[in-house]
Formats: C-alpha cells, structure tokens, sequence
C-alpha cells in the first residue's frame, strides 16, 4: 500500500469510527458541475457541461492605477471547492446571505481545515489569491433542453461583496472580515442544498476530482431510483473537459476518473458503483447523509439562532 492510500485509509478509517457525522452543504450546482482543476490561464471562458446544464466561467479584470486591465485568473483546485462548502454551510446555519469569515486568518483557515503557512506558495497567499478570484468571477448557467422554442438560464455568481481584512498568523486583524452572497447563489444554497459529510470532504480534500465525485455521487444517489449508466463521453464533458479530445486524452480521462472514484469509495462505502466499458453504472445506495443527520443540523441550526 502506497503512502497516499495509507492516509487515505487512515482518514477513512477515522471517519467511519466516529459517532456522528459533521454535516456541510453545498450548493445543488457544484454538485452537477465544478470549477477548474488546474489554472486555464488565458483562456477567455472556461466552462463545464452536465447533460442540458452548462455553466461557464469568466475571470474578473483587475485596473491598475495606470489604466491597464489584467485577468485576476480563474478559481481552481481544492481550495475553491472547501470555500464554496463553508459558505454554503454558513448561509445554511445562520440564514443569512451575509457572513462573517473569522476574527483572524489562521481561525477562518481553520474551518476550511487549512494548515496556515506562509511564503509565496504557502497556503496563506493561495487562499487570499483563490477568494478573490472566486469573488470576482463571473459564473452563468444556461440550460439546453433540445427545444429550439426554450430558452432558460442564471447568473449564479458566489459574492455580491466582500471586504478582508488580513493579518499575520493568530494576530486580529483590524476589522473582521465579511462576504456577501449574491440573491441567487444564496437561494440556491439554502433552497436545494446537497448535504456532504465535511469529514469526507476532509479525507478526500488532496484532490480536487476526488471532491466533485464524492459531490456528484452524494447528489445523484438522493434521488437514484434505478441503475443508470453515464457514459464515458458524459463524464468527460462534465469532470474533464479541459483535455483534448482525442483518443489519448479520453483514456487518460478514463484512468484518472476511475482512479480517484476508486478511492471515494473507500469513503462512501455504501455507493453502489461499478466502472464498465460503457461508462459507469450507478445503482440505488443510501445517501451519504442520513435523513436523520440533516434534520439533527437543521435544529442545530434553529436553536444557534435562537440563543
């Protein structure tokens, strides 16, 4: 057993000994789509696709003093992922579109599970670049249902504001730091949340791929009434759509997704999921998430409100 599996089994292991799960939320759209895994650079747009459910991705402009506009980037990987879930657990809990993100840095690193450490590639400076980029893009979604007489689509941006303030390790910064969520993104959140289990998102968090199957997976298998095949090409325009299109980049697909799906299983036991050559076959399975364990955070919730 390699060291990664070892950990992976480790924190799997951990997981199903523990008496109660933590639950998060996150919304219903990140759970059909997701951003990118690694930074697309200069590309004008990025998007992925869901069956008749495109979301597409715009990275905000940044002007300098001198009037010279440039990219901020696109939000990517894991970090993303583990900050759209806390928001979303947040707006959850308190039913509010306006949240407070921690008195410090190390303490809002530490509800995303974010060892903080410093220096150009630390975590510090990659959670402060992936929050902007995240704040400012551009996300819409359009939905295509083969009728030429339909036309349906969003703006489902995260943030309508936000105003940071940083400070070094556990030191207060000046003011305490806010996000607010736009209309839309806190509707959707707080009307169709997908409940996730924040352990697993823990155990899996090395890999962002990793996150959107156990996502996807906790989603699906909520309203899974009978086996269902995806398709190959389907996954592919939906977790992986940044490789080529060419028989080298569908295998190469093929062997990532079965390899990080291999490993959520190791998590969510209880997916009834097997890989075939025509796609992957989903079968009915009990949903990550107890019934039981939503109506529990949900009082939780109530009862924090009311003290």
């Amino acid at each position: 057993m390699s060291s990664r599996e070892l950990e992976l089994a480790n924190a799997a292991a951990e997981l199903w000994a523990s008496p109660e799960q933590e639950i998060g939320y996150l919304a219903r759209l990140f759970s059909q789509t997701s951003l990118p895994y690694q930074n697309p650079g200069d590309l004008p747009v990025w998007y992925r696709r869901n069956g008749a459910l495109t979301l597409t991705v715009q990275p905000g402009v940044h002007i300098d003093a001198h009037g010279n506009a440039k990219s901020l980037g696109y939000p990517y990987g894991t970090v993303p992922r583990l900050l759209l879930t806390w928001l979303s657990t947040e707006a959850v809990r308190t039913k509010s579109p306006e949240l407070l993100l921690g008195e410090s840095l190390s303490d809002f690193m530490r509800k995303l599970d974010l060892t903080p450490t410093g220096g150009k590639t630390g975590t510090i400076t990659r959670l402060r670049g992936q929050m902007e980029r995240l704040f400012q893009a551009n996300l819409s979604v359009r939905i295509d249902d083969g009728d030429p007489d339909h036309q349906a689509g969003a703006k489902l941006s995260v943030a309508s504001s936000y105003d940071l303030w940083w400070a070094k390790g556990d030191q207060p910064a000046l003011l305490p730091s806010t996000v607010r969520l736009t209309g839309e993104f806190f509707d959707e959140v707080t009307t169709r949340p997908v409940p996730v289990d924040l352990g697993a998102l823990r155990a899996l968090r090395r890999s962002p791929m990793r996150l959107d199957i156990y996502a996807w997976l906790t989603h699906r298998m909520s309203y899974l009434q009978r086996q269902t095949v995806i398709p190959w090409e389907a996954l592919r325009f939906q977790f992986g759509s940044t490789l080529k299109d060419t028989k080298q980049g569908r295998l190469q697909f093929k062997r990532d997704f079965e390899r990080h799906l291999k490993e959520v299983l190791v998590v969510y036991r209880d997916a009834r999921v097997e890989v075939s050559p025509a796609g992957v076959i989903l079968r009915p399975s009990f949903t990550h998430v107890p019934y039981k364990g939503i109506r529990a955070f949900q009082r939780n919730a109530n009862a924090l409100e009311n003290t």
